[in-house]
């Protein structure tokens, strides 16, 4: 089973849009995914309950802060969304379920300082140390020709970790997820750009 622990302190940091895109890109490859949230906002799991029944099915099971389960056997990939301010036992907890962190980053000062002590914390935990568990990063909502996405490119720069790619600030998924839908639901035409940013992604969570 292949494990997706998606991981930021700060909230709003495009945490869900990542996960449910993610499980999106995994159910049109017709795996048995599943889509967990332990955020108390349950914000991926109110996305699910919305999702066309005749898309590519994404299950769920139960899971939450108090009660960190791992999903059932036959699962082929899991998605893990998080809640703001992970840390500590918490952490420690869903790293033992996971292959693979990603962390999503904004552009802006406070999501980098949040950040920094976050990717410090996570990558002594025991488990990245010791090779268990990758980490990488990803840029969200980025305007490549801002000040803003230089600062996040240089903020990169100072950890050794891969940076899969920047994905650019667009309606195109606030209006999927509004639909419950994912990138990997809609018309090529409608997403394309999009998908060609996610091109580094899937890649790397194809090669774990």
């Amino acid at each position: 089973m292949k494990a997706f622990l998606v991981a930021n302190p700060k909230g709003g940091s495009g945490k869900s849009t990542l996960a449910t895109n993610l499980a999106g890109y995994f159910a049109a490859q017709r795996h048995d995914v599943m889509l967990g949230d332990i955020d108390r906002q349950q914000s991926s799991r109110a996305w699910l309950a919305i999702r066309p029944f005749e898309l590519p099915s994404i299950e769920t099971w139960e899971v939450g802060p108090d009660k960190v389960s791992r999903p059932p056997k036959r699962t082929s990939h899991v998605v893990l969304d998080t809640p703001a301010g992970l840390n500590g036992k918490l952490l420690e907890k869903v790293l033992k379920l996971s292959t693979r962190v990603i962390v999503p980053v904004q552009p802006s000062m406070f999501d980098m300082l949040a950040t920094r002590h976050f990717l410090e914390a996570l990558l002594s935990e025991k488990t990245v140390r010791k090779g268990k568990v990758d980490v990488a990063v990803i840029g969200m909502r980025v305007d490549a020709r801002t000040r803003a996405a230089a600062e996040l490119e240089r903020f990169f720069a100072t950890f050794d970790l891969p940076v899969l790619t920047y994905l650019r600030d667009t309606q195109v998924y606030v209006q999927a997820s509004g639909a419950g839908l994912t990138l990997f639901d809609l018309p090529p035409s409608r997403a394309e750009r999009d998908l060609e940013q996610w091109r580094a992604i899937i890649e790397w969570v194809e090669a774990g």
